[in-house]
């Protein structure tokens, strides 16, 4: 294997978690008399320029197809964060009516909502045909194709280029990092500013969230190495935020190289001073991940096997990618853990990939009044313990298996 952004030979392994089948590939009842794709899920470090990524077995377009099912605006907290970005963003670069607002992975319009309501023309491109409906039906154009230079050049051949791109959340996402930075860099007026949002490798590894592999995640990214990718690909890092989103996360602002100068926030050498003294570019700072992956995984499946025999019923909240992950690496299937709950219409009535657990509603978890509702999603715990507060009344209580088995006050 070859790093995606260097070219470098990759043996380093972060982790391996055996196979799995796409995350987000949830399953009909009809499908459930088919077999499933499985592919291997292995995490490896480039020790040239400290990429970490996935060894590629899937291909983008069946990763990110026309079903595609994670909708955006299931989370209360994650609109409140794509707000507040605008009114930031709005308020820091004077965007107006004069300007225009690009975001690549536009989802269902979660966050150009709040652009076009400022009355600032905008422009979603988003690859996936469910999730760009969903956005045309808030009155947001989009732009239904894979983001890098080529479709960044017939943009700015339409006027279509930006004075601010957003990309959340989906840097970790492209197999060809370098097309997709290098788009942004054509994409931006002069003047323009790109931000990205993505989990920061320091919180992965520190915290042990392995349940972020999976195969959509073609990248893990410490400011170290986007920085370097950045640079190679026409774009300066000029600051940096770290947000407590996904577990803990990064906001990276960038600007052409050749574009308006910028001055470079103090953050950003602060940034890369805190993660050198770590060592994100040294073997070692990798080494103990696969052993606490095991350790989790140890103490979900002690749990639910301990539980059962003692005939507490436990259930499952949040049918996200990240669950997918921790339930088939721990091999957990129905017997242990009977349903999950999501908000997301668009999964209820389907099952899991590989474990093949139901996804239903909310009424299932009121009726069938469960002692343990384990949260998947645990970067959302605070706001799904607020919605399911009710399940107190009558004993119930929360728990959550990453970064180790946890039953919340």
């Amino acid at each position: 294997m070859h790093c995606r952004h260097c070219g470098a030979p990759v043996t380093l392994p972060l982790a391996d978690l055996g196979t799995a089948p796409p995350s987000n590939a949830y399953l009909s009842a009809e499908a459930l008399h088919a077999p499933e794709r499985w592919y291997p899920l292995r995490v490896l470090v480039c020790e040239r320029c400290w990429l970490v990524q996935t060894e590629d077995f899937a291909q983008a377009h069946e990763l990110f197809d026309a079903e595609y099912a994670y909708f955006s605006s299931y989370s209360s907290s994650w609109l409140a964060h794509a707000q507040a970005y605008v009114e930031a963003m709005v308020q820091r670069f004077a965007l107006g009516p004069h300007s225009r607002v690009v975001e690549i992975a536009a989802n269902d319009g979660y966050l150009l909502q709040y652009v076009a309501a400022r009355g600032i023309p905008c422009l979603g491109v988003e690859p996936t045909a469910s999730t760009a409906a969903a956005a045309r039906a808030k009155g947001i154009p989009v732009v239904e194709r894979f983001f890098g230079q080529e479709l960044a050049r017939e943009l700015v051949a339409q006027g279509q280029a930006a004075d601010l791109t957003a990309a959340n959340n989906v840097l970790a996402h492209v197999p060809d990092i370098n097309d997709f930075v290098a788009g942004f860099a054509l994409l931006l007026q002069p003047s323009g500013v790109a931000t990205f949002e993505f989990p920061h490798l320091l919180q992965l590894v520190q915290q042990c969230q392995f349940d972020t592999l999976y195969h959509e995640h073609f990248s893990y990214l410490s400011l170290t190495a986007v920085q370097r990718i950045f640079a190679a690909n026409g774009l300066t890092v000029f600051d940096v935020e770290e947000l407590p989103t996904h577990g803990g996360s990064l906001r990276v602002y960038a600007r052409r190289t050749d574009g308006t100068p910028r001055p470079e926030a103090p953050a950003v050498a602060a940034l890369l001073a805190r993660e050198a003294h770590v060592g994100v570019s040294s073997a070692a700072f990798y080494a103990d991940f696969q052993r606490e992956c095991l350790r989790i995984k140890r103490e979900l499946l002690s749990f639910l096997i301990t539980a059962q025999a003692q005939g507490r019923k436990v259930a499952a909240y949040g049918a996200a990618a990240k669950g997918n992950t921790l339930l088939n690496f721990a091999g957990v299937r129905a017997d242990l853990l009977p349903y999950v709950v999501d908000r997301n219409p668009a999964k209820q009535g389907k099952y899991l990939p590989g474990s093949r657990i139901p996804v239903v509603d909310e009424a299932h978890l009121r009726a069938d009044r469960p002692d343990v509702v384990l949260i998947l999603p645990w970067n959302l715990k605070d706001e799904v313990v607020a919605q399911l507060d009710y399940i107190r009344e009558w004993g119930g209580r929360f728990a959550v298996a990453v970064p180790g088995w946890q039953e919340l006050p």
